[in-house]
């Protein structure tokens, strides 16, 4: 397996490349885009818009512990915040080495920089969203932040468990490409089988167990405590998330270490 500390070691030697090509994605994402990095919260924020107008009678009532006419968009935006960087991260480590197959095979440089670049990007649309999160929660009267120290705890967890799964499913797909495709399917079933959109108590108890096996139904409901609540997460059930996180981050690691030299060949 590849020792975890050359890994941090190429990556702090790679650290400009790194920075510079986070900085080189933001720029031709938005170089002809006259609202630039405003795009990166209206589409999450029209998401919740439309559960809200949809949604919000319905759900507002079965929402305790939350005093406010805003109480659902609130959830909501809690939720999303949380999905938003797991699907963005699991979604484009699918493709990470396949989109950037002209650069390994020109360049020799440590594959692993790719994906520091990938979570580079989503950190910095995490963040921007977050701080839009904050001011809506501001005007709508809401201020979770007591307990605001647990949320880059939840991050790391979050990217940990993306990344894992993504890198794992991403190795795979350079040489089996239906994965790639397979796994987009998936992610749409995935934010059904989230409580995003919905609490976790109006699932009948019967079928509880089927929303609790998906590791991110924890992860939602850490954000949920955290932001909605203002209260710090339950670890007892993040266990099985970090957990799970830590597995799939080996088993990618184990498999970019059997892969790594027939990577430039199949690309």
């Amino acid at each position: 397996m590849l020792r975890i500390s050359s890994i941090f070691k190429s990556l702090w030697t790679y650290r400009f490349f790194i920075f510079s090509s986070i900085k080189n994605d933001f720029k031709s994402r938005f170089s002809r885009s006259k609202f630039g990095g405003v795009w990166i919260v209206l589409h999450p924020l029209a998401m919740v818009l439309i559960y809200a107008l949809i949604l919000s009678q319905v759900m507002t009532a079965k929402m305790p512990g939350i005093v406010s006419d805003y109480a659902y968009p609130i959830y909501i935006l809690s939720g999303i915040v949380c999905w938003n960087l797991f699907s963005e991260i699991l979604g484009r480590s699918l493709n990470i080495f396949i989109e950037n197959s002209d650069l390994i095979k020109k360049i020799s440089f440590p594959k692993m920089t790719l994906p520091a670049i990938m979570v580079g990007t989503a950190l910095v649309n995490f963040i921007i969203l977050v701080v839009v999160m904050y001011i809506v929660f501001f005007i709508l009267g809401h201020s979770p932040i007591n307990n605001i120290i647990w949320l880059p705890v939840l991050v790391i967890i979050t990217l940990s468990l993306a990344m894992g799964i993504g890198l794992f499913f991403g190795i795979i797909n350079i040489f089996i490409r239906d994965v790639g495709q397979l796994i987009n399917i998936i992610l749409q079933f995935w934010f059904w089988l989230t409580p995003i959109v919905y609490t976790i108590n109006i699932v009948p108890e019967k079928y509880k167990w089927i929303i609790m096996l998906n590791p991110l139904s924890s992860l939602t409901i850490g954000y949920h405590d955290v932001l909605v609540y203002d209260k710090s997460p339950d670890f007892t059930t993040l266990s099985y998330p970090i957990i799970l996180a830590f597995v799939m981050l080996a088993l990618s690691a184990l498999i970019f270490k059997k892969a790594n030299e027939e990577m430039a060949d199949v690309l």
